[in-house]
């Protein structure tokens, strides 16, 4: 019989391991793609330990993150303070957070591909509602090699992407970058080795 873990009790688990499970750096491909970044109010998804929000913090935006682990999050607030910037931290799930209308010039999504299909419209909806016209959206995730590679990532397919996927999503954005590539991607313990990813940023209209 296979015993059901509840996810937010796994990933408490998995955020209080010594250290950084992602690591402290940023996910290269964000850092790479910061400049596209408006200056303003942005928000960090699923931000995990914080290291993308601290990240974009640094930058000098105002960030907004949210992880539905207190564990992360008090982890993530360690992380701010240790470099000198505030976040603003919620700990909330993606359904439960307030997607105000139009409150952010930039969405940051950076491996959140935890909702299965149905969901992940709903949450893409919640995404662009939340941006304001003119406003930058980016993402990074795994493409659909990812499975050949088992070096992180969700392990069902229909939770990875590809171009169709995401251009038809944001089908009312100009799209700024679209990159389905493979990477060495060296982020901690939990993304380690080559992996199949795609890369995302788009406006607005």
């Amino acid at each position: 019989m296979t015993t059901f873990i509840n996810p937010l009790a796994r990933w408490n688990s998995r955020f209080s391991a010594e250290g950084y499970l992602f690591g402290e750096s940023p996910n290269a491909y964000l850092a790479e793609m910061t400049p596209s970044l408006k200056a303003g109010k942005t928000l960090a998804l699923a931000d995990g330990e914080g290291r993308n929000s601290v990240w974009l913090a640094k930058q000098g935006l105002d960030v907004d993150a949210f992880d539905f682990s207190p564990v992360a999050i008090q982890k993530a607030q360690q992380l701010a303070d240790k470099h000198g910037v505030k976040v603003n931290y919620h700990c909330s799930d993606w359904e439960s957070f307030d997607w105000a209308p139009h409150r952010y010039d930039n969405v940051v999504g950076v491996f959140f591909q935890f909702v299965n299909p149905a969901s992940r419209s709903a949450l893409f909806a919640k995404m662009d509602q939340a941006l304001k016209p003119g406003g930058i959206l980016l993402i990074q995730g795994y493409g659909k090699d990812q499975l050949q590679y088992k070096t992180g990532g969700p392990g069902e397919i229909d939770h990875l992407y590809d171009d169709e996927l995401l251009l038809s999503a944001f089908s009312n954005y100009s799209v700024l970058d679209i990159n389905t590539y493979t990477a060495e991607v060296d982020e901690g313990a939990a993304h380690k080795g080559m992996s199949a990813l795609i890369g995302f940023v788009a406006q607005k209209r």
